[in-house]
């Protein structure tokens, strides 16, 4: 998206640099303005060379773009558009082309947003799977269904747009507040996962309207505080292209995310010292001189232990050391933590929705429903009634 306003000015001051440049004599491409930098009047089968802009992510400034005059006295005009045409092509190094590891974002947040807001339909429409538990994970979804859909509209309108991270609009640099808001509501929700099973798990007499009610407010609430901070300080540093330049993780971002990650580290050990004291307390004797077996209820709680991962988020214990683009696994790194990261709200919308047991009844019983077919059965009922009546049984003993 372009700035009408700044493309003018740039544009008027391009043309008095280059009149007040003496062209070259004979048939010769005029000095222009490409909407990105300005060029010299160069003489025919000539080659201009400008340093790639520093305001474009992902270009190297000490790389060079270049623009061809033909032979006719014109400027290279590119063969799909028609349109004089400037390559920028070369200011990217094959190591920072991350346009490969950007589509695979783009197709991981789409898959599991379609999964997120299918599961959220389905635990609206059956009022009977309505609980604190089930709130908890519907909260969970609408925070990643969120954060997967700014992702990809930041990835449509920002990134595919130099001109826009140039100028760094208002409405811009609000949608990456929204972003990272967004981002650390799963952070805290995945949190909030993790405090409740806990919570139920250890604390026997609990309040779960109290405690949903809690929830809530940590989920949604107490990422704000480090939002309104992110954009106060972008505000005051007067930081361009969108506020979007990999630097440094932003302390009031991180502390957030790695707190939430970390504490549910701790409620995962715990959970799992509870059940193991209560599969060893809560053994049966098979038979005669027998082992004792463990409790079904507890050899359950067990193995869904085993499943809480992505539901708490703990895949991102693995991925916080980023290497260096000249790392030889540097490429290698950012396939798997897009993918993990991309694909996380499908595996949470498969394991705690498609998966679930509850859902999978009412699906089915809704199923037999739809399916139930009235005629054939009145029909069938008839036949069974007339079989009955002709073989002389007594109506009043039917």
């Amino acid at each position: 998206m372009n700035d009408p306003e700044r493309i003018a000015r740039e544009a008027v001051a391009c043309e008095l640099i280059n009149n007040a440049t003496a062209p070259p004599e004979g048939l010769h491409c005029a000095g222009t303005y490409d909407s990105w930098q300005c060029w010299p009047h160069a003489a025919p089968n000539t080659t201009v060379y400008r340093p790639c802009p520093v305001f474009v992510p992902g270009f190297s400034p000490e790389l060079m773009a270049h623009k061809e005059c033909m032979a006719n006295g014109s400027w290279f005009r590119h063969p799909e558009t028609g349109q004089p045409w400037s390559n920028y092509t070369t200011c990217i190094k094959p190591e920072d082309d991350m346009s490969d590891i950007i589509a695979v974002y783009e197709c991981g947040y789409s898959i599991s947003l379609v999964a997120l807001l299918l599961s959220l339909f389905i635990l609206l429409y059956f009022k009977n799977l309505r609980c604190a538990r089930i709130t908890v994970h519907m909260n969970l979804f609408a925070s990643f269904a969120a954060n997967n859909a700014l992702w990809l509209v930041w990835y449509g309108l920002v990134v595919p747009s130099p001109d826009t991270l140039r100028d760094s609009p208002v409405w811009c640099c609000a949608l990456n507040t929204i972003l990272q808001y967004a981002m650390l509501t799963t952070y805290t929700w995945m949190l909030c996962e993790g405090l409740y099973l806990h919570t139920v798990l250890v604390s026997a007499f609990v309040s779960e309207r109290r405690l949903l009610r809690a929830l809530l407010l940590l989920g949604w609430g107490l990422p704000v505080t480090s939002a309104a901070i992110y954009a106060g300080r972008r505000g005051a540093a007067g930081d361009t292209i969108c506020w979007s330049d990999e630097g440094q993780p932003r302390p009031e971002l991180i502390v957030l995310a790695c707190g939430a990650l970390l504490l549910n580290v701790a409620f995962l050990c715990n959970i799992v010292r509870v059940l193991c004291t209560k599969l060893r307390a809560g053994g049966s004797v098979g038979g005669a001189g027998g082992p004792p077996r463990p409790s079904a209820t507890a050899l359950h709680a067990l193995r869904a232990t085993c499943l809480l991962a992505p539901l708490l988020g703990l895949q991102y214990l693995l991925m916080l050391i980023r290497p260096e683009p000249t790392e030889r696994w540097w490429l290698a790194y950012e396939y798997v933590s897009a993918l993990t990261t991309s694909l996380q709200g499908l595996c949470v919308a498969v394991l705690y929705c498609f998966c679930n047991g509850e859902v999978l009844a009412q699906l089915r019983r809704r199923w037999r429903v739809l399916t139930f077919r009235p005629r054939a059965n009145s029909a069938t009922a008839t036949t069974v009634s007339f079989v009955r009546s002709g073989a002389g049984a007594p109506e009043d003993k039917v």
